[in-house]
């Protein structure tokens, strides 16, 4: 029987707001693949709520690692979303070098900024960071701020399909083959931009339902990832991840769910374990 396959997610843990780890722990499990989690925060619940607690796991991921190596563990694949400086950064690239191997699919998502702007969070030597852990991604996932960011490009607010084009080559060049530029407003659709070196550039839209929500990405991410791992084409992965939001999107606002607790994506995690939703 074929071994089952691994992913280790770094990103921040959430223990209310449906975000980070959170999402990507039943996610990937519900895909059949072991998720192996190395948290860089801890917090009570998101930032987007008035109040939170947090702790910062930064000191704690070296041993973390180096544990993980004692016991001789290898991933087929290796998810990274938000990290929080810079120091946390060259840990990652740490990680990919003793971690990703030539069987490895790495996904990054480069959690930095919205419209047209760095989070507050963010400092400006956290981003110059980012574009050095680009040369480990096989697939990057940045909304269209994140993608002029690590370009250097001023913001773009409304892309036609060759600046769109123009940005992937210029991050194909800082190491990853595959591109999606997700969350693309087109009127009352989203769109996601598919570049795949070599090969014509996809556009996958649905229709936008409600207002952005917390996890929305990491839901996103989450699937590119256990697709990769699982050999499914990313045109196919984008399209059927974004279905899947959509429809977890449409149950949320028929709870009525408040806009911080994120998207309601419980009642499909079923339908992500076979080949179709």
């Amino acid at each position: 029987m074929e071994q089952q396959k691994k992913i280790a997610a770094i990103n921040d843990f959430c223990g209310f707001g449906r975000c980070s780890l959170a999402v990507a722990l039943p996610i990937i499990s519900a895909m059949q693949i072991q998720c192996c989690p190395l948290p860089t925060s801890i917090f009570s619940n998101h930032t987007g709520y008035d109040s939170f607690y947090y702790t910062d796991f930064t000191s704690h991921m070296g041993a973390y690692m180096d544990q993980w190596e004692k016991l001789g563990l290898t991933f087929d694949g290796i998810l990274t979303g938000f990290l929080g400086s810079a120091e946390q950064i060259d840990l990652v690239c740490t990680f990919m070098e003793r971690f990703k191997k030539p069987h490895t699919v790495t996904v990054v998502d480069p959690v930095m900024g919205d419209d047209g702007a760095l989070y507050s969070t963010y400092s400006p030597l956290a981003a110059e960071g980012m574009r050095r852990l680009l040369q480990y991604a096989d697939i990057l996932t940045p909304n269209l701020t994140e993608a002029c960011i690590l370009t250097g490009r001023d913001y773009l607010p409304d892309p036609g399909q060759e600046e769109l084009l123009e940005l992937c080559r210029e991050l194909h060049a800082m190491g990853p083959e595959k591109i999606v530029i997700s969350g693309l407003e087109r009127g009352e659709d989203l769109e996601n931009f598919v570049y795949r070196h070599g090969q014509p550039p996809l556009v996958v839209r649905e229709h936008k339902t409600g207002p952005c929500r917390a996890g929305t990405g990491d839901v996103f991410a989450s699937i590119l990832a256990a697709d990769a791992v699982k050999g499914v084409e990313l045109g196919a992965s984008v399209a059927r991840a974004s279905a899947f939001i959509a429809k977890a999107l449409r149950r949320t606002m028929d709870r009525r769910v408040p806009e911080p607790d994120g998207i309601c994506f419980e009642d499909y995690l079923y339908e992500l374990g076979g080949n179709r939703i």
